[in-house]
């Protein structure tokens, strides 16, 4: 799944939002920004992990937002049941923490992402399309901060040799004509190739992605 165009019509249903969390000024402020998004409602509201799985049963939401810090039972633990009980859900967690524990518990429990609550809202949008597209996401710095190296060795691993070539031409700074050139692939391919790899990497913009690759030591080929 890919956002919306502006310029076209809807071609599906709004993804339904289940946004959890046990601060009242936190579940309006995101329900504020997400009522500004195309393609995405608010379908209901909840304040603890109890009570998230009972809504959740209850209103089979598309996605689930949820921060990660609840109090009584643990948004892990809310996570992993709403999953046995809704497996065609995702869930997206919410934290201020950036410790690789954290990240490892939030997964751990089936959860698709892992966005921190300082990060950007184009960094929460970009989360939710590629969760929804099926892919798993963690904020590139929450990446860095929870064990870079690895976390790229792996990621570097699910690319194949033309997203690989691609990544390093562009962190190069060749145009996509050149580097379509070079590939003897169209420009239109090229495209294709970088738009997965910002999905896969989790990152909402070209720029992010040659920062990504700089930080990572990716040379041209």
């Amino acid at each position: 799944m890919i956002p919306p165009d502006p310029g076209q019509p809807a071609a599906r249903t709004s993804i339904r939002i289940l946004l959890v969390a046990d601060h009242c000024i936190v579940r309006e402020c995101l329900c504020a920004v997400l009522a500004q998004q195309r393609g995405m409602t608010v379908a209901a509201l909840a304040q603890s992990g109890k009570e998230a799985i009972a809504v959740a049963t209850r209103l089979k939401p598309d996605l689930v937002l949820m921060d990660l810090a609840l109090a009584g039972l643990s948004a892990t633990d809310a996570a992993h049941r709403i999953l046995a009980a809704l497996p065609a859900a995702k869930i997206l967690m919410l934290s201020s923490s950036v410790g690789a524990d954290q990240v490892g518990d939030s997964t751990g429990t089936g959860a698709h992402g892992y966005v921190a609550k300082g990060a950007a809202c184009t960094d929460l949008m970009c989360a939710i399309w590629t969760v929804m597209a099926g892919d798993r996401y963690i904020s590139p710095h929450l990446a860095h901060a929870s064990g870079g190296d690895e976390t790229h060795a792996a990621l570097w691993q699910r690319m194949s040799v033309r997203e690989r070539e691609v990544l390093r031409r562009t962190a190069a700074g060749l145009s996509t004509a050149h580097i379509a050139l070079q590939l003897s692939l169209s420009p239109k391919t090229v495209n294709s190739y970088r738009s997965r790899l910002m999905r896969k990497l989790g990152l909402p913009n070209r720029s992010m992605l040659i920062r990504y690759a700089l930080r990572h030591a990716l040379s041209p080929a």
